[in-house]
């Protein structure tokens, strides 16, 4: 991933550095559990663990040369062994293992350490949404279906389905991350044909990992569609609440708008303009990690036992996708926790059309009082059709009709076009979700 979009904590985890240390931890708790049976040198053992090291542009320059990044690695390190005059000690690296052995074990140490970032960022916006919906949880705007203005609603009830939503992202992630917290040692084919099941469970228990049951040369891919679908789908929601925000933001609602910096500058050409250029960012970015789950679907399928037709997706999709959704959280809780909310333009846009929104209340008051309700539907739409038409106050022409007035007395319709009457269980809601 570019730099622009990187934060410098997941960044550090898709170093070569970095990967190459997770090969090479996984080499030396493979030596330490085999010379605990005695399979290779205790000497070996302790020089790989303890003493043995890797340079990433070491690995590079031999990779120049044999086109293959593991042998790189491990005759780079069996080069620092040498250095040290552990040539026989050397001979023991690798033992027994295939290449997928070390680099899907490794990978799953790389991606338990993304995970552990991804979580604590899910974790802060889901605070941040719980506190934003606490702040806003009776404050009236006016809900809309199709962009249409339909009945009252509140802020805190938006903010409050996000928070819900993000919970089962939370759940989600949970679960995929420890799908992945698997290892395999179990050879060319998965069959165990130079090293033991068990010894498979303890050098994965050594790394914090758990064996996956069965596998061939590789870790089956699920696991990884999995993965970055789920990462996918929280980017969905914060590409939602992005979306939301952009909506609010237009000039003609101005409900709320995203933070706007003293010395920030909207136009180069317009000095006026205050664009949701974060929320814009998220939508844009959201779709990248999408297409990451699509490429990541296509890996699931691979030639029998192991081809490496996954391997050149994952160096880009595990990265990218870990990196952009780290960034996009940490994005979208700062553009919610300094989110400006603007209350009194809310309730300026919900009695905007004259008592429209309370049109369903009056059918059903009518209905209570008496009317069919197809003959209540029809009076009711004629008034509102009229009024939205010529612009007219609906309440002011619905109290000038006597099929109504009959049924209604003024303190009735007063009832009818309480918007507090709607909201009357907005408490149950947040007691629903927050207990």
């Amino acid at each position: 991933m570019i730099e622009r979009y990187t934060r410098p904590a997941m960044g550090a985890i898709w170093t070569d550095e970095n990967k190459y240390r997770c090969w090479l931890q996984v080499e030396a708790a493979a030596s330490l559990v085999l010379a605990e049976d005695g399979v290779i040198p205790a000497a070996a053992a302790e020089a790989i663990s303890a003493k043995a090291s890797v340079s990433a542009a070491r690995v590079a320059e031999i990779e120049a040369e044999v086109k293959h990044d593991v042998i790189a690695f491990t005759t780079a390190v069996a080069e620092s062994l040498k250095a040290q005059g552990l040539d026989a000690e050397s001979r023991w690296l690798h033992y027994g293992l295939t290449s997928n052995d070390i680099v899907d074990t490794a990978q799953a140490l790389q991606i338990k350490e993304a995970s552990t970032l991804i979580r604590e960022e899910l974790t802060a916006l889901l605070a941040v949404l719980k506190r934003r919906a606490l702040e806003f949880k009776h404050t009236p705007t006016i809900g809309r279906t199709h962009g249409i203005h339909a009945e009252p609603t509140t802020f805190g009830l938006k903010l409050l389905n996000w928070y819900a939503e993000m919970e089962r992202n939370l759940a989600r992630f949970n679960a995929a991350a420890e799908d992945m917290r698997v290892g395999k040692l179990s050879g060319a084919v998965g069959t165990f044909g130079h090293l033991k099941p068990e010894h498979e469970e303890r050098i994965c228990a050594r790394l914090g990992l758990k064996p996956a049951p069965v596998t061939t040369q590789v870790i089956q891919r699920d696991r990884h569609a999995a993965y970055i679908a789920t990462l996918a789908i929280i980017g969905s929601t914060l590409d939602k609440m992005a979306v939301e925000v952009r909506h609010l933001q237009r000039t003609e609602v101005r409900e709320a708008q995203e933070y706007f910096s003293e010395k920030q500058k909207g136009s180069s050409a317009m000095p006026h303009k205050k664009n949701p250029i974060t929320s814009e960012q998220i939508s844009g970015l959201a779709r990248v990690l999408r297409a990451n789950a699509q490429a990541a679907f296509e890996n699931v399928a691979l030639w029998h036992e192991r081809d490496i037709s996954h391997s050149s997706v994952e160096r880009v999709i595990f990265p990218d996708s870990t990196i952009l959704i780290d960034y996009l959280l940490a994005k979208t809780t700062d553009l919610i926790d300094r989110l400006l909310v603007y209350p009194q333009r809310m309730k300026k846009n919900l009695e905007s059309t004259g008592g429209l929104i309370f049109s369903g209340q009056l059918l059903l008051d009518l209905a209570e009082a008496g009317m069919l309700r197809e003959d209540a539907y029809r009076l009711v739409q004629s008034h509102a059709m009229r009024a939205w038409k010529e612009d007219l106050n609906f309440r002011e022409e619905v109290a000038r009709d006597p099929a109504i007035t009959k049924l209604l007395s003024p303190e009735k319709l007063d009832r009818t076009f309480d918007y507090t009457r709607q909201l009357g269980n907005v408490d149950a809601i947040f007691k629903r979700v927050l207990g």
